[in-house]
């Protein structure tokens, strides 16, 4: 058992935090920084989707990014060429640590390749639209691939280039491969999550839909929202195929094409990352008639609570005592290890700062171990990922938002089919079965804990400061300023060199990295430079 720590009052560490700001810039935090009332009760508004206060250092990505690095970048067997300088053509590079299974015969991987068309400043005054095209050839020859996408960075949504024009134009000159663009600049939206919505829109738009044949296996599912950091997404196949469940597409982990184009072959959508992916979940549900629900695959408990969803959402008594099998089976092995290392653990402190809804489905995992998270937040959360869904239709369309294309999506007249039938589906929520329900993180955080939308470095490191958790969650971004703090930090967008996380061996892979990290005396030992050999004080000449 951890050794009891004092800890100030939420009320003392939000007003420290707000302290060091200009009174105009502490009244805007105030509003994303949240003292949670209590478990499962309602709580007040919190500020969110807002633009990050200029001069501040934010943790989180751009529009871009959240295009093609998080929605595009695991999908192995299309190109991904970003238009604009090699500056941004470094993510254009596989920068997290997405995996993918390209061992099928004929299988093409084009993960680790960098595509980028190198901008000079020539080509930003003169414009780049030759050079864009002259790319799409060179790539289409090399690799004679199923389909180019092509990402604008800031220069080219500000030179003006028509990457829409050019990817109809080669598309149509090619006939074979399938082109598309996504206008994902990178100060179009508020943060990354901008740049979801117009992956999903355009993955929506040119690719959904596209294949047509059958598609093998009972009870189809589609994955959303999953994206395969060290394996998450190898290990989730794994026991979904062990239960019979067929997984027809995972947006976008572990992905290929023909995935996005079949995705209307599935019968229920289960998303795993609300945020990044809750729009194509509608679209999907509008167009074709697939129902979704949310899931969770982090954690063990929750990982059998969504399987046992799945089951009661197909209704097959075959497929329903399967699951109970399988979580019979893998269940052992999770309580031995979380017991041992619960003995360790128990009553240490987390604090998680991840994208997604990793801030809240870790906290699960963390739970399982004894240990409590303390506070928590998201970089590019929007009020319902907080708060739930319920709010959304009290959401305020800003000017940012506006900026976002919304697609206009009707029932498809040939190919929409309801997946259950009136009575099936009000049988289902009598029972207590919710679709299209997201109760958001804050209703699960205990009361007294702190929930900060949009944390930036000063106040991880005042949280740090004030609050010493055993444990920091968060990106790269923020590692090694914490580990200088000598509180241990472990990477949650890209697992540094860890994982898979997920599902029941993925529980059992947390809990011995938890342990390892929270129990090692290394960062007790630990001291930053400026402890070492403080700075020399001076004086202005006039005092």
């Amino acid at each position: 058992m951890a050794t009891t720590k004092h800890m100030p009052a939420p009320a003392e560490v939000k007003e420290e935090l707000l302290k060091k700001y200009p009174p105009k810039v502490a009244r805007k935090r105030a509003k994303q920084i949240l003292i949670t009332e209590a478990q499962q009760a309602e709580t007040p508004e919190i500020t969110a989707n807002v633009r990050t206060i200029p001069g501040i250092i934010t943790m989180r990505g751009c529009t871009y990014a959240g295009c093609k690095g998080v929605i595009l970048g695991p999908t192995r067997d299309i190109v991904n060429i970003t238009h604009g300088p090699i500056g941004c053509g470094f993510y254009s590079w596989l920068t997290r640590r997405n995996q993918t299974d390209a061992s099928a015969p004929g299988a093409e991987n084009y993960m680790t390749y960098c595509f980028s068309t190198d901008m000079q400043d020539q080509d930003i005054i003169f414009g780049g639209e030759k050079k864009l095209e002259a790319a799409i050839q060179e790539a289409y020859e090399i690799f004679h691939p199923k389909a180019i996408a092509i990402f604008a960075t800031c220069p080219v949504g500000l030179i003006g280039d028509d990457i829409h024009a050019v990817a109809r134009k080669m598309k149509a000159k090619f006939g074979d491969c399938n082109v598309f663009a996504f206008s994902c600049e990178g100060y179009k939206g508020v943060s990354q999550s901008a740049g979801h919505h117009i992956a999903n829109n355009q993955i929506f738009r040119h690719v959904v839909g596209e294949n047509d044949a059958d598609k093998p296996g009972e009870y189809r599912i589609n994955l959303l929202g999953e994206y395969n950091i060290g394996g998450d997404g190898f290990e989730i196949d794994r026991i979904l195929k062990k239960c019979g469940i067929t997984n027809n597409a995972t947006v976008s982990g572990n992905s290929t094409y023909d995935q996005f184009a079949s995705a209307h072959k599935a019968d229920l959508n289960a998303v795993m990352c609300h945020r990044s992916i809750n729009y194509v979940a509608d679209m999907l549900e509008t167009k074709y008639g697939i129902p979704w629900i949310k899931v969770n695959f982090i954690g063990a408990a929750s990982t059998a609570k969504s399987l046992r969803k799945i089951a009661q959402y197909f209704g097959d008594r075959s497929l329903i005592d399967r699951v109970e099998e399988v979580i019979a089976e893998e269940m052992p092995e999770v309580e031995a290890v979380a017991a041992d290392v619960r003995s360790r653990t128990d009553g240490k402190t987390a604090m998680l700062f991840v994208g997604g809804s990793r801030a809240h489905h870790y906290q699960d995992l963390f739970a399982e171990i004894g240990m409590k998270s303390i506070s928590a937040g998201y970089e590019f959360a929007h009020r319902d990922d907080y708060e739930g869904r319920h709010v959304i239709p009290d959401l305020k369309v800003d000017a940012d938002s506006r900026n976002i294309e919304e697609l206009e999506v009707e029932a498809d007249a040939e190919r929409f089919s309801s997946r259950k039938t009136p009575d099936e589906l009000e049988k289902l929520k009598e029972a207590g079965f919710k679709f299209k329900h997201y109760d958001g993180l804050i209703p699960d955080m205990d009361k007294g804990t702190l929930v900060v939308d949009d944390l930036n470095q000063y106040e991880a490191e005042k949280l740090v400061e004030l609050l010493r958790p055993d444990i920091f969650c968060a990106g790269i971004k923020e590692k090694f300023s914490i580990q200088k703090l000598g509180i241990p930090m472990k990477q949650l967008h890209s697992y540094d060199s860890g994982g898979p996380y997920a599902g029941f061996k993925g529980a059992v892979n947390f809990y011995k990295e938890i342990d390892r990290l929270v129990n090692s005396k290394v960062w007790g030992y630990l001291k930053a430079p400026w402890q070492e050999h403080p700075e020399l004080s001076a004086a202005y000449v006039w005092e």
